[in-house]
């Protein structure tokens, strides 16, 4: 955990890593991509790539290790989105809804219902029960939006520190 601001990206299947560089080369802010593969980042000093062990969640708990109230998480994962709001995070979907500690109980209990629907169906050999909706240019807009308050918001709240 550090101090200083930054933004920890969950980059698997994080589909907005582009719209993250150019809102830190614009506000000067660093960058961790963490992923268990090697991934193409931009050869800049702000964006630093974390590679982790290919073991069952070791992205997630380098990110919730390294965050802190100082940090910006973007993640789809809600249970690490829970674990990153816990230490004090700020948690962002990739779609520009933020995660907040008010709502991230019930997305917990709706994320749990629908494993539990999708099991129950999947078992009977009934028809599949959809996902996420797909990615849009209304998201990548909302995202961005988001991010760049959140950027504000926190560099305000350091200062004033």
């Amino acid at each position: 955990m550090t101090n200083a601001l930054q933004i920890l990206v969950d980059a698997d299947a994080c589909p907005v890593k582009d719209e993250i560089y150019r809102v830190a080369f614009r506000t000067r802010t660093p960058v961790k991509i963490v992923a268990n593969a090697f991934m193409r980042t931009p050869d800049d000093p702000l964006v630093e790539r974390v590679l982790v062990s290919d073991g069952f969640d070791a992205a997630d708990d380098w990110i919730a290790e390294a965050a802190g109230p100082a940090a910006i998480v973007i993640t789809a994962d809600i249970l690490l989105a829970d674990r990153c709001l816990k230490v004090g995070a700020s948690v962002i979907a990739p779609n520009g809804r933020p995660f907040t500690a008010d709502m991230i109980g019930s997305a917990i209990a709706t994320r749990a219902i629908m494993a539990d629907l999708r099991a129950s169906v999947g078992s009977k050999g009934g028809g599949e029960i959809g996902g996420p909706a797909p990615f849009r240019k209304e998201d990548r807009s909302r995202f961005l939006q988001a991010l760049d308050r959140e950027i504000v918001r926190l560099q305000r709240a350091l200062q004033e520190r």
